[in-house]
Formats: C-alpha cells, sequence, structure tokens
C-alpha cells in the first residue's frame, strides 16, 4: 500500500513536458500479471508528433493532464530492482528469501508469489479509482504525479496493481517495482523510487482455526465504523488481523536488521485501509519511519471478488531501507554507473553485511533564484520538476529561502537556493553558471514567472 502522501496545491501544467525526441526504454507488457522474472527492457518510446507518446509499445495521446518529462521517462524500464548485486535488488531478495522460507503454504511451496516485473504504465483507475481514493482526494493533483494523459499515468504506487492482482484469485503476494512522484529535491528524495507492496487475505478458517473455541467466530458483522474497525468486520477478526499484520513486518525487519531491534506502531490515515499504522524502527538510536500498513478496505477486496476473505497490506520503499541498512547518504546515488559506487555491494551472498564506503566528497556550488510568481496558480513541484529536467542529477538540494509579498502590488517573490554537486566528479563554476542560466531562462518562458536575475 501506498505510503502517506503530502497534501499540496494544485499543480500548473509545465510545458517541459514530453518533445518529439523522446527515446526511451521500457518493459513490454505482453500479459496482465508478470512472474517474478523481470521482462527486458526491449521497447522503444518515441513521440512522432507533439501530440501523442509511443511508450513500452503503445501510444498515448497528449492532452491537458500530459506533464511526463522526458527526464522522468528516460528512467522507465531501468529496473534497478531488478539489476542483479545493485543495493536495491540486494534488499529486494532478502525480503523475498524471508518471506519464501517463512510462509509456506499446504504443500510446502512459498505462500506469496512476487511480481516484480509489471509494467509502470496504469490507468488512472487503477491507481486511483480501484483503491476507492475519491475524485476530490488530493494525491490525484497533476501537482503529485505523472500523467501521460487523463486515463494513463506512471505508477504513483505499487498498489495501482493490488486490485487486479485479486481479481485474478491471488491471495498472498508481493509486487514491487519503480513508482514516479513529483516531489521536493534533497537527499531522500526523488521522483522515481521503488516500492514493494504485500497484500494477505484470509478466509475464516484460516483466521481462526488456530483460536481455541474459535468454531463460532466470524469475520463479518453489521455494526458501526470507529477508530480500531470497519464497521462490516467483528472486533475478534480485525484484532488478529492485525497481530498477524504485525508480527509479520516486526519478524522480516529484525531479519533484515538484526536482533534486539526496537519497533513501534503509529496510528496514521490512508485511504484504503483502516485502522492504518506507520511502523518506525530504533536503528543506531535513531527512530526511522520505514513502512505503512493496515487492514485493507473491506470494499476494495470486495469489488475484486474476494468478499469471504479479510486481509491486510503493506508498502515500503526500497531505497529507504537500503538507505538505512547500507548507510547511503544520498538516493542519486542508486542511480550511478560509477564501479566504486556499484562494487561495493558486489558479495557471494545477499545477507553479506556491507557499509557504503563514500566516494570522495566533491564540494558544492550554490547558486540563488529569485522570480515573482505569475498571477495564475503557480505550483512548487513544476519548478523542481524543471530544475531537475535541466540539472538532471548534478542537482543536490533546491530549497525555499525566502517568500516576499509586495505591500503595494501583492505580487509574490520567491528564493529559492539551488545546490550543485556531482555524486562522482568535481563541478566547475563554468558548467554550473550554464544550468543555472538555462533554468532561469525556462522558468520565464516555460512557468510565466519574471525574473528577478
Amino acid at each position: 500500500m501506498a505510503m502517506l502522501w503530502k497534501f499540496m496545491r494544485v499543480a500548473k501544467y509545465s510545458k517541459t513536458a514530453l518533445s518529439p525526441k523522446v527515446k526511451v526504454r521500457g518493459i513490454p507488457t505482453h500479459s496482465r500479471h508478470s512472474s517474478s522474472k523481470s521482462v527486458p527492457s526491449d521497447f522503444a518510446a518515441s513521440a512522432p508528433c507533439s501530440n501523442t507518446v509511443e511508450l513500452l509499445g503503445k501510444s498515448y495521446p497528449q492532452d491537458d493532464y500530459s506533464n511526463v518529462t522526458e527526464k522522468i521517462l528516460s528512467k522507465v524500464g531501468k529496473n534497478l530492482h531488478n539489476r542483479k548485486h545493485h543495493p536495491l535488488w540486494l534488499i529486494k531478495e532478502q525480503v523475498k528469501e524471508h518471506f519464501y522460507k517463512h510462509y509456506l503454504g499446504r504443500r510446502g511451496t512459498p505462500l506469496f508469489s512476487v511480481y516484480d516485473g509489471l509494467s509502470p504504465v496504469v490507468t488512472v483507475q487503477q491507481n486511483f479509482d480501484s483503491l476507492l481514493i475519491p475524485q476530490n482526494h488530493a494525491s490525484r493533483r497533476k501537482e503529485d504525479n505523472y500523467y501521460l494523459n487523463r486515463d494513463h499515468m506512471l505508477r504513483a504506487h505499487t498498489s495501482a496493481h493490488q486490485w487486479d492482482l485479486i481479481r485474478s484469485g491471488l491471495d498472498a503476494f508481493l509486487a514491487v517495482g519503480d513508482v514516479y512522484r513529483r516531489d521536493t529535491i534533497d537527499n531522500t528524495h526523488y521522483p522515481v523510487f521503488h516500492q514493494m507492496e504485500g497484500v494477505r487475505l484470509f478466509s475464516c478458517h484460516e483466521l481462526f482455526s488456530s483460536i481455541k473455541d474459535g468454531e463460532g467466530l466470524q469475520l463479518f458483522e453489521q455494526g458501526h465504523r470507529t477508530a480500531h474497525k470497519q464497521e462490516c468486520h467483528t472486533m475478534e477478526a480485525v484484532r488478529l488481523v492485525e497481530f498477524n499484520l504485525k508480527q509479520v513486518l516486526t519478524k522480516l525487519m529484525t531479519h533484515i536488521f538484526g536482533d534486539g531491534l526496537q519497533v513501534r506502531w503509529v496510528d496514521c490515515y490512508f485511504p484504503f485501509t483502516h485502522p492504518s499504522f506507520e511502523m518506525e524502527i530504533n536503528f543506531q538510536g535513531e527512530w526511522m519511519e520505514v513502512l505503512g500498513c493496515g487492514v485493507m478496505e473491506q470494499q476494495l477486496v470486495n469489488s475484486a471478488g474476494a468478499q469471504d476473505k479479510i486481509g491486510w497490506a503493506f508498502g515500503l520503499g526500497l531505497e529507504r531501507l537500503a538507505m538505512i541498512l547500507y548507510d547511503i547518504p544520498d538516493i542519486r546515488l542508486f542511480w550511478s554507473e560509477d564501479e566504486r559506487f556499484l562494487k561495493q555491494f558486489i558479495g557471494p551472498h545477499i545477507w553479506q553485511k556491507i557499509k557504503f564506503q563514500p566516494l570522495s566528497r566533491y564540494p558544492p556550488l550554490i547558486n540563488d533564484i529569485s522570480f515573482w510568481l505569475p498571477s495564475e496558480t503557480y505550483s512548487q513541484n513544476d519548478f523542481y520538476d524543471l530544475v531537475r529536467t535541466i540539472g538532471g542529477d548534478l542537482i543536490e538540494k533546491v530549497v525555499l529561502l525566502d517568500e516576499f509579498a509586495h505591500p503595494k502590488t501583492k505580487k509574490v517573490s520567491h528564493c529559492y537556493r539551488i545546490v550543485y554537486r556531482h555524486p562522482e566528479r568535481t563541478l566547475t563554476q563554468d558548467e554550473v553558471h550554464r544550468i543555472h542560466q538555462a533554468i532561469e531562462e525556462s522558468a520565464v518562458r516555460e512557468l510565466g514567472v519574471e525574473g528577478r536575475f
């Protein structure tokens, strides 16, 4: 399930989206459900004309919702989570091995199936409607998502596959893949990251068979929704599902981070689970959030054809776990092709103890940019997207330093500090100046701002 969304203002469409020159490698989507083996990235994407883009073997007409940039499309099909010895692959394999080893079906085969090659292009219905996310929910906004058009988008979470996988008859699965969200720019946020979704459904017999005198217990009732349960669930069923969920995740995190790990649970809100929780771990003396989880909304389960079952779901970020476990300080490093980075994660087995040894710390170059905002709606995420499109991974951080409202004209000015730092070499002031100048010119041209530079 998806991690908690930030609620922000509605986005203004950035014209820095697709151009006719887009060339991207992707994942062919020849089947509805993929196996745990990833699909080769052999399909090119191109935009033969300015109002159409071809991606993963299909054509998508652009409209007023299209806001995917070439920079983002260039990441589609990289499949870092399936690249052997990559730190994200290591985390995925550790989780997968844990579930394969500890959760077996009646015939001794793994209970959970794994899907790590599902296409990142999904419908808006898959990403939102199937999860019961209301039409006016803030998480649907263009400011937070990458839309191909009004009907198709790059998935914002692996939860987009929940309904389809349950509908296909699965009741225990892990779905892994790259997800896409427009966000701030710093060392822990990147517009493309990787999630793992976990879902488990229980029949009445499966949930209560190990409970003494549990024959008379039921999954469902006609009651009222409270802070602790849904209106259709019995309290006994919810407590057992919640207990199983927390036990499974505690064992998983202990297996990854070691015995003696401290865990705590924080009540929270997710649109398609209730009750919902965030899991925090105490690692090396610091409490860190690592995943979100909860009891699945029964309406979602019912609509997917599993009316006689109740279940849980969780969603975790692979980058988050890898940064904690391997002490990787900058999320951009996961996209590095530098052998000095990649070779550090090659070992005899996936459980090899690894502590990332930093490449020499190159000095940052800092430049500020100020401009008056346009009178129509302005979105900070549009500016961040523009900066990423032009500066790419040379941009370490963008911070809003100052917001000023003119007392007479009422015009609003923003001043941003852009920190440039290459993770693998020293930047020169000349190359940074050229990039910064291109950002200034593009902000005026694409976002309609009035420069103060």
